[in-house]
């Protein structure tokens, strides 16, 4: 018989030995973070990879349990992956003088950006100021009125021309609001109405006024061209004297933002735009928010097609991303990824009852302000939002960032709405998910799989050797000081170490979930702080784990009562055949709880085998008619070696009605079975959980330390006799990490806790019967219990035939 009873020391939550605090600066274990854990090693060796390598498609999925600390983890060791690296380019967005609707993007070196737009705001103004004050000089002033004479001098001249030529020929000329009047020189300078002439004398008048009028005519053009002229050489010398006054603070500033060719080309179009349009330099007072010179919003009249809607657009500078306070690479965490988040959005000026935009109003998305350095999405979050999804991988497919309109696309298209050029991508994307999302992805979506090419899997737990307590210390230490601004003493750490191993279910390992021990530490700060000052203890810990659980508890009591007042019916004490106390897990996200299940078996005489009835109406899961299954190859391979097995023999469990999954009750279905056949009773102070094989040895199972702590409160409740306990199987020792109220009755041996490594060592416990071994022949000890089985069989063989 392969039976251990377990005691105490086995099964409370595991004892490490906790190094002293070493006599270093204060901050010391602010140094460490999670990815010194053993169990990130592979993360961290797959973002190395990931982050050092430039080749499309080398972006990262963390995976990881929730809780694990996998995105704190994550964004520790990309800042310090950056820590050393030069920060990422500014981007400025500029007016397009040639195509409005096209606006330049230019990167500036990090600081730049600001730089530049300020010494703008500033530039604009010291050329108006400087363009007044030339076109207002003496000089220039006489310069255009020379011309103006001159004009005047040559209309006034060929007006006296014209006017002698008509005298020449008998006519007068007179000029008033209604042009030119020709008429006929009559008596004392009078003029002879024409209706008084002769004949002769009005066909002589028709010709000469025809060799007048054509005169007029091209005297008129002569004129116009003239004017023409005159204006065209005073706006060239209002453009000269212009350009000979922006000529000095435009020099000094293109010295001044030497910084590549394509700004440099940009102050050079801006120059000769200045220039051509130097009445909009001058009208536009309010251009760069003179306070002395405000505009009410509804007294601005809407700007041309080709201008910007902004007072300020034309020379402005859209500071579309400034990394003046960034001396690394930005490492950029966006918490809700949509489109218009992602890439950024133009937004809109409502104008006189109408919109207007400019590429003043682009705004920057989070792919914009990681570009250059790293950008970290949630799986979780990414997901609400599949078009961002699928823009996201066009992005990275394209290496450009876009910003479009899909929320407009179905609107009519906005006049002079601006298109900007897509900005080159550099950027490593780290998503951080769950195990289940990564998967589904790399299954389904083939450009998952070309565009994240590097996986960084973090353990759920890690070993628990002298590195790992040593470094699981620190961050105990380090998230104290964090949370609480206390310190933490030896013996909270210790427990605190021992709790998350039984997170870990495994009392050999820790868990990696340490936002679990940072929810710990908060609690357990708050309590000490009631005390006063002086570090976290023990006792707080304590208190702060009992309060989580006593929240989080009220199904699993709701639970217990019913077991308690009998509505949900279990024995703890007396035998009974065919009956068996089960274990289950239920989980519900923030609180997982043991409670036992009553599994029946009653057997008849028939051909059918074992009937699963959760099975036939459709309650019981893949999983668990597996394991009915099994028990049905362990009852054939032991007892069909002679005659085919007659028997027909129905099993379920009792007061389920959410469904069973899962093998964990295989063990207590087979005991439930073989007591019905030998017709032997079971123990009811005894539960049972594990899985098997064929063969009948006893598999591991889950939440072992849940279920021995739910029947341990059911019995209890009911009263504790001396006798009661459970049994695990062998392989789950290990996995046993108990509270100290289920501890303490086993030190005292008023619970009991056994491993058993064969469906055998179990039936033995729980009938008091030893199972028998068979013969040479096949045939076992008539006063076993498969003595009883096989005579029972062989009975129902000879009923049927």
């Amino acid at each position: 018989m392969s039976v251990k009873q377990l005691d105490a020391g086995m099964v409370g939550l595991p004892s490490f030995a906790v190094p002293a605090k070493p006599r270093r600066q204060d901050g010391q274990d602010d140094d460490v973070n999670l990815f010194d854990l053993s169990s990130h090693n592979r993360a961290r060796q797959a973002l190395e990879l990931g982050l050092g390598v430039d080749a499309a498609g080398f972006n990262i999925f963390v995976l990881g349990e929730s809780s694990s600390g996998r995105m704190t983890a994550t964004l520790d060791h990309l800042r310090a992956y950056v820590a050393d690296r030069p920060p990422a380019d500014d981007w400025i967005y500029l007016n397009n003088f040639r195509r409005p609707h096209k606006p330049r993007r230019l990167p500036l070196p990090a600081g730049q950006g600001r730089r530049f737009k300020a010494a703008m705001g500033s530039l604009v103004p010291a050329l108006r100021m400087a363009v007044h004050q030339a076109l207002e000089t003496p000089a220039f002033a006489a310069r255009l009125q020379a011309e103006r004479d001159r004009v005047d001098t040559t209309m006034q001249s060929g007006m006296d021309e014209l006017r002698a030529m008509a005298e020449a020929r008998g006519l007068v000329l007179e000029f008033g609001a209604q042009g030119v009047i020709i008429g006929v020189k009559g008596e004392a300078d009078g003029i002879k109405p024409f209706d008084s002439l002769s004949d002769e004398e009005r066909q002589r008048i028709a010709d000469v006024t025809d060799a007048v009028r054509e005169r007029m005519r091209e005297l008129g053009a002569e004129t116009s061209a003239a004017g023409a002229n005159a204006k065209e050489t005073m706006l060239g010398l209002r453009r000269q004297a212009a350009a000979q006054a922006i000529e000095m603070p435009m020099a000094a500033f293109k010295q001044r933002f030497a910084i590549g060719r394509p700004l440099s080309r940009w102050i050079d179009e801006m120059q000769a735009d200045v220039l051509d349009h130097i009445d909009y330099l001058l009208s536009h007072d309010a251009a760069d928010g003179d306070p002395e010179k405000p505009k009410a919003e509804a007294e601005r009249p809407a700007p041309p097609a080709d201008e910007p809607a902004d007072d300020h657009g034309r020379y402005a500078v859209n500071l579309l991303v400034d990394h003046t306070d960034d001396p690394v690479p930005p490492v950029v965490l966006e918490p809700n990824p949509t489109y218009a988040r992602l890439f950024g959005s133009i937004e809109y000026r409502a104008v006189s009852g109408a919109l207007y935009t400019d590429f003043t109003m682009i705004r920057a998305g989070a792919l914009h302000r990681a570009n250059g350095g790293i950008l970290v999405l949630r799986a979780d979050d990414l997901g609400r939002d599949p078009s961002a999804w699928t823009f996201l991988k066009s992005a990275l497919r394209d290496g450009e960032i876009r910003i479009e309109e899909p929320s407009r696309a179905a609107s009519q298209p906005m006049m002079g709405a601006p298109e900007p050029k897509p900005i080159p991508l550099d950027i490593k994307v780290v998503i951080v998910g769950s195990h289940q999302i990564y998967y589904m992805l790399f299954s389904l979506d083939s450009d998952f799989r070309n565009l994240f090419k590097v996986k960084a899997d973090i353990d759920p737990d890690l070993p628990a050797d002298t590195d790992n307590i040593a470094t699981y210390t620190r961050l105990i230490r380090g998230a104290a000081r964090r949370h609480t601004g206390r310190g933490c003493n030896q013996g909270a750490i210790a427990f605190l170490m021992g709790q998350s191993a039984r997170w870990a279910g495994h009392r050999e390992k820790l868990s990696a979930q340490l936002e679990l021990v940072d929810a710990v530490l908060t609690e357990a700060g708050a309590n000490a702080g009631k005390r006063g000052k002086g570090p976290i203890t023990l006792a707080d810990v304590k208190v702060a784990i009992h309060g989580r659980r006593e929240r989080n508890a009220h199904v699993e009591d709701r639970v217990q009562e019913q077991i308690a007042d009998g509505t949900v019916m279990i024995d703890t004490r007396g035998a009974t055949v065919g009956q068996v106390n089960a274990l289950t897990v239920t989980g519900l996200g923030d609180h997982a709880f043991g409670r036992p299940a009553r599994v029946t078996a009653r057997v008849f005489v028939g051909k059918l085998g074992v009937i699963n009835i959760e099975r036939a109406v459709a309650l019981g899961g893949p999983i668990q008619q597996k394991g009915v299954m099994i028990l049905q190859g362990f009852l054939n391979g032991l007892f069909a070696q002679r005659f085919p097995l007659s028997f027909s023999c129905s099993i379920t469990f009792e007061q389920l009605y959410g469904g069973v999954e899962g093998d964990s009750a295989s063990l207590a279905e087979l005991c439930a079975v073989l007591s019905a056949l030998a017709e032997t009773p079971i123990r009811q102070d005894l539960a049972i959980t594990g899985s098997m094989n064929q063969t009948g040895v006893a598999q591991a199972v889950g939440g072992v330390s849940h279920k021995v702590e739910g029947f341990y409160r059911c019995c209890a409740e009911h009263g504790l006799t001396g006798n009661q306990g459970v049994i695990v199987p062998a392989a789950n020792a290990v996995n046993v990490t108990l509270r100290d109220e289920v501890r303490d009755p086993i030190a005292k041996r008023r619970f009991h806790l056994w491993s058993v490594e064969r469906i055998d060592d179990a039936l033995e416990l729980l009938t008091g019967l030893k199972p028998g071994v068979a013969d040479a022949d096949g045939a076992y000890p008539p006063d076993s219990l498969y003595g009883r089985v096989a005579a029972r069989l062989a009975a129902f063989d000879r009923i049927l035939t």
